[in-house]
């Protein structure tokens, strides 16, 4: 496993990270803790989470904390093993602080986290999703506070645009607490759109990118084919809406990444993955499994 450093802090990640956003549904719990021991024996040390995962049960404004209590209990006796990503700002109840990133959100909601995985910090805190409700500077002396309370070792942004990071990069300054560490947009061979100015931004102001989405959702796996049914067991057939269509435009993208990815001498998840991996300022890439085999998959690329 290949390894890196997370801007602006000390915590030394796996360059495959895994995501938890299935865990509960269909990763059933046992499943869930065996995937993240199999993951450690890989060398994979990064796991990211968030307050609202509980797999294909989530609804707008369900309450979450299925998957933090499932990395709670599979990192319980080694805490220390891994580096722990979460996630606050998207709906998870009917009161003002389960939504955006408060101030009184931030407080709330990270405590919330760590009860439900046992642990007295987060290593990663990202903020889910720009709040329009709230400004920058605000938010800034929230997380700064919690920095220097040791609850979080370090911070991140999620599904910001280019100008919305810009503008809390400014603040972070202003209120001279750590900018964010790390980026986490949706990036893939189907979805390029933040190579135009968000990848760039963060290349100029040191803010580590970890794509999420890289496979689209299985589409760039090589496993759905136009006219066919999905294979059983695939998202597509568990959870078609959130698949993206297979339009005329993306089946020849998927297409064309068939043929170059046997040329490199590489399946199209590895092919996808490594792509990734070269973009602008990205230092890790986010991968959500259901079975070992998919992690040795991934992993032969490092």
């Amino acid at each position: 496993m290949q390894f890196t450093t997370l801007p602006g802090s000390d915590l030394s990640v796996s360059r495959l990270c895994l995501g938890t956003m299935t865990f509960g549904s269909p990763v059933a719990g046992p499943d869930a803790i065996r995937l993240v021991h199999y993951a450690a024996e890989l060398g994979v040390n990064f796991i990211d989470t968030a307050n609202m995962y509980e797999g294909y049960n989530r609804f707008a404004g369900s309450a979450g904390g299925v998957a933090e209590e499932i990395v709670g209990k599979a990192v319980a006796g080694r805490r220390a093993d891994f580096v722990i990503a979460t996630k606050l700002g998207m709906k998870v109840g009917d009161t003002p602080v389960d939504e955006n990133t408060s101030p009184e959100a931030i407080r709330v909601q990270l405590r919330r986290s760590l009860r439900r995985m046992n642990t007295d910090y987060v290593d990663l805190y990202y903020l889910h999703r720009y709040d329009p409700n709230t400004a920058p500077g605000e938010i800034a002396r929230a997380i700064g506070e919690e920095l220097k309370a040791g609850t979080i070792r370090a911070w991140g942004v999620s599904n910001y645009s280019a100008e919305q990071l810009s503008a809390l990069l400014a603040a972070a300054r202003a209120e001279n607490i750590p900018q964010p560490s790390m980026c986490q947009p949706p990036l893939s061979l189907l979805n390029t759109g933040a190579l135009d100015a968000l990848l760039p931004l963060c290349e100029q102001e040191g803010v580590g990118v970890i794509p999420y989405q890289v496979l689209q959702g299985g589409l760039l796996t090589g496993k759905y084919r136009a006219g066919q049914q999905p294979p059983a067991g695939s998202r597509a057939a568990e959870k078609p809406d959130w698949m993206k269509p297979m339009t005329d435009e993306v089946c020849a993208t998927l297409a064309r990444v068939e043929a170059e990815a046997k040329a490199a001498g590489q399946s199209m998840t590895q092919y996808a993955l490594a792509w990734a991996l070269r973009q602008p300022a990205v230092r890790c890439v986010l991968l959500g499994v259901k079975r070992e085999a998919q992690l040795d998959e991934a992993a032969a690329i490092f």
